[in-house]
């Protein structure tokens, strides 16, 4: 077994590193008080093929694999989880879906543009009634000659407003339960589909989350991708790679939260001396040492078995799960070692503590995680 990192794999992750070093941490605290992340920042992820990991060349992608796409992943959420699901979701989510389940037209259409960041993409699956229970939704696609007509609402859709294309969920027949689910992809120009803003999020304030609501929204029979009844395992394959995303930039949360915890720790003086000489002190800093350590190994196996062709979904699973409970400690022992001055948002910790909460809840919480993984491992499912 070899840990080491390729020199691609190096360069890739200097390169991202070098990149949130000048373009997004002397912004964060400005879009997080704003609640708007500079929208100019997707095409520069663009230009550097941060949003083609992983796509094949032909259809305008960076190639490349996916430990590569953790390690930017990683890096971009220890500069700003906020800007780090931008490309989760719109190339984790969007992007390699198309690449994985759509049809060369469809490809063609989509690809060029998500990848090099003239577009972005959304994923439309939960509802406001249906979170975790996502595959009883409710949104509706009839099918109306040559088109469908699609009617319901999607709720806390990451890149929702800045979207130009949504990779949609709804229900195309009466079969209850995931069967009755078909993908579309649905460009958010079409005339009734509005969206509106979600504000006030405890984290990834700058984040564009919203409420997508279709109303009569008429699409080609050709916006259909994949085979109509088998939306809901284009769905559940998508999480599973994105969980690993998710790992990934949770581990970028607990590094920020390491490097903010040791740099303050080294610097405070507290009766006479740096808090970092007080045991208690090092108990929490390495106890965000072994947290990151794990969860960073954790994604990696899931990018290796990835890469490798073999069965992935329980390890993203478990790496999601352990990634984002760790990521929450970290940041509440990083705001810990600062005391009072981590609740004021001058420091980073307050906002790795807000970030890192959404983190054990989104595409699929830390219970969904361990019923997945329970029914992996004893072969009986809770479902």
């Amino acid at each position: 077994m070899d840990l080491a990192l390729t020199e691609e794999q190096e360069a890739v992750r200097e390169l991202a590193r070098d990149f949130v070093a000048r373009e997004i941490t002397p912004h964060v605290v400005e879009w997080d008080r704003a609640e708007n992340v500079d929208r100019s920042i997707v095409k520069k992820l663009g230009g550097l093929g941060f949003l083609g990991l992983t796509v094949p060349e032909e259809y305008g992608g960076s190639g490349g694999d996916h430990l590569a796409y953790c390690l930017v992943t990683e890096e971009l959420g220890r500069g700003d989880s906020s800007v780090r699901g931008i490309v989760s979701v719109s190339l984790g989510l969007v992007a390699k879906t198309i690449a994985a389940w759509g049809d060369e037209e469809q490809k063609r259409r989509w690809l060029p543009g998500l990848t090099g960041g003239d577009a972005i993409g959304c994923f439309g699956l939960t509802e406001p009634g249906t979170g975790s229970d996502a595959g009883n939704l409710t949104t509706r696609a009839v099918r109306d000659g040559d088109d469908y007509v699609i009617n319901g609402a999607k709720m806390f859709i990451t890149n929702g407003t800045w979207a130009d294309v949504v990779l949609l969920f709804a229900r195309t027949n009466d079969t209850p339960g995931h069967k009755g689910v078909s993908a579309f992809l649905v460009p958010t120009d079409t005339p009734g589909l509005s969206r509106t803003t979600v504000h006030g999020k405890l984290g990834l304030r700058g984040q564009a989350t919203a409420e997508l609501v279709l109303e009569d929204v008429r699409v080609p029979a050709s916006a259909l991708m994949g085979p109509e009844g088998k939306g809901f395992s284009i769905a559940m394959s998508a999480l599973a790679k994105g969980r690993m995303s998710v790992a990934a930039g949770c581990v970028g949360i607990g590094q920020a939260a390491l490097d903010a915890a040791v740099g303050y720790a080294g610097e405070r003086e507290q009766f006479g001396k740096p808090i970092a000489s007080y045991q208690l002190v090092q108990e929490l800093i390495s106890d965000i040492a072994v947290d990151v350590d794990a969860a960073r190994l954790l994604t990696w196996r899931v990018a290796d078995l990835v890469d490798r062709g073999l069965p992935f979904a329980t390890a993203a699973s478990q790496a999601k799960l352990f990634a984002s409970e760790a990521a929450v400690r970290a940041a509440n022992n990083a705001l810990q070692v600062f005391g009072g001055y981590g609740y004021i948002d001058e420091y980073p910790v307050g906002k790795l503590v807000r970030d890192a909460r959404v983190m054990t809840l989104y595409e699929g919480t830390s219970q969904i995680q361990k019923l997945i993984i329970g029914r992996a491992l004893t072969g009986v499912s809770a479902f």
